[in-house]
C-alpha cells in the first residue's frame, strides 16, 4: 500500500487542539514547548486555554496548526510510524510548512518562526477591509477562473484555492470578489459566499508578503526532505531544497492546486491518505477528488493508536 501524509491549513484551528496528544505523548508535548521557545511566548497556552478570536489571528493560527500537526507526527513516531511510511507529504497552504517540518526539511523552531513571519506579512500586505475571499461551490476550476477574470475589471481577482471538483476559492480586492459572487451565481454556482478571513490570500495582492518570505527563507537552513513534497504551486513532487525554498515564496501569491495535487498522488499509485493534525477538512476534499483513495484522520491519541495498529 502506498500512502501520503497531508497537513491542514488555516481554518482548522480550535481551542484545545493537540492537548490530548501533549498529555499522552511526551514527544508531542516537546513540540509545543519547542514552538513556545522559538516564538518567545506561550502559544500553547493560547491554543489550549485562550480565546478563539485570538487563535484565529493569522499570525497565531499558522504556527499553532503546524505545532498541532507536528505533535501528531511525533506521537505517530512514538508508536513506530515515521514519515518514511509515506511515499509523499503535502500540505494545504500553511500546511506545506508542516509537511516540510515533518519531512525534516526545516526544523520545528525555524518553521514556527517562518509561520509567525508569514502570518504577520500576509496580514499586513493589504489593509483590513480592502481584500476578501469567497468560496464558489458547484463550479469547476475552469469556470471559476473565468468568473474571476470577468470580475476583476481593473482590480485583482484570482482563483486562489482549487480545493476539489466543486469548490474553488477566489481572492482579491473586496469589490472584485463581490462581483465574482454575483457572476458565479449567474453561472449556476450552488453557493457563493464571502469567507471570514482577514486578508486576500494566494493572489497578487500578497506580493509584499512574498517578498518578506523570500527574505526570511534566505536565512533558514533547509535539508532534502526524507520523502518528496507534492508542492501547492506545481501539483507534483519536488525534493531539491533550493527549489522548495523558491516555491514557498511563489506559494504566497499563487493558487493552491489541491485538487490537482491529490489527483496526481492517486495517479502515482497512492491508495491511502492520512490527514495529520487538526480537523478533517482535507479528508472531505480528498473524498470528493479521488473516491478510490482511502482516508484517515490523525489528530487524537485514539487516532494515533488506530493508525499505528493499521500498519501492523
Amino acid at each position: 500500500m502506498s500512502r501520503a501524509f497531508v497537513f491542514p491549513g488555516q481554518g482548522a484551528q480550535s481551542i484545545g487542539m493537540g492537548k490530548a496528544l501533549a498529555d499522552a505523548y511526551p514527544a508531542a508535548k516537546a513540540v509545543f514547548d519547542e514552538v513556545d521557545e522559538a516564538l518567545g511566548e506561550s502559544l500553547s497556552s493560547l491554543i489550549w486555554e485562550g480565546e478563539q478570536d485570538a487563535l484565529t489571528l493569522t499570525q497565531n493560527a499558522q504556527p499553532a496548526l503546524m505545532a498541532t500537526s507536528l505533535a501528531a507526527m511525533r506521537a505517530l513516531e512514538a508508536e513506530g510510524v515515521d514519515v518514511t511510511a509515506a511515499s509523499y507529504v503535502a500540505g494545504h497552504s500553511l500546511g506545506e510548512y508542516s509537511a516540510l517540518a515533518a519531512a525534516g526539511t526545516i526544523s520545528v523552531a525555524d518553521t514556527a518562526r517562518l509561520l509567525r513571519t508569514r502570518g504577520l506579512a500576509m496580514q499586513q500586505a493589504v489593509p483590513v477591509g480592502e481584500g476578501a475571499m469567497a468560496a464558489l461551490l458547484g463550479l469547476d476550476f475552469e469556470t471559476a477562473t473565468e468568473v474571476a477574470s470577468q470580475a476583476a475589471h481593473d482590480q485583482v481577482c484570482q482563483a486562489a484555492n482549487d480545493n476539489d471538483p466543486a469548490q474553488v476559492v477566489v481572492s482579491g480586492h473586496k469589490e472584485a470578489v463581490e462581483r465574482a459572487i454575483e457572476i458565479a451565481k449567474g453561472k449556476g454556482a450552488r453557493r457563493a459566499v464571502l469567507l471570514p478571513v482577514s486578508a486576500p490570500f494566494h493572489c497578487a495582492l500578497m506580493q509584499p508578503a512574498a517578498e518578506a518570505m523570500a527574505e526570511a527563507l534566505s536565512h533558514v537552513e533547509m535539508h532534502t526532505p526524507k520523502v518528496p513534497l507534492v508542492a501547492n504551486v506545481l501539483a507534483h513532487d519536488v525534493i531539491d531544497p533550493a527549489t522548495i525554498r523558491s516555491l514557498l515564496v511563489d506559494q504566497v501569491t499563487h493558487s493552491v492546486r489541491w485538487r490537482e495535487s491529490v489527483s496526481w498522488m492517486a495517479a502515482q499509485g497512492v491508495t491511502e491518505i492520512w490527514e495529520i493534525g487538526a480537523g478533517k477538512a482535507l479528508t472531505g476534499m480528498i473524498r470528493r477528488i479521488a473516491k478510490e483513495v482511502g482516508t484517515r484522520t490523525v489528530g487524537t491519541p485514539e487516532d494515533v493508536a488506530a493508525a499505528a495498529e493499521s500498519m501492523k
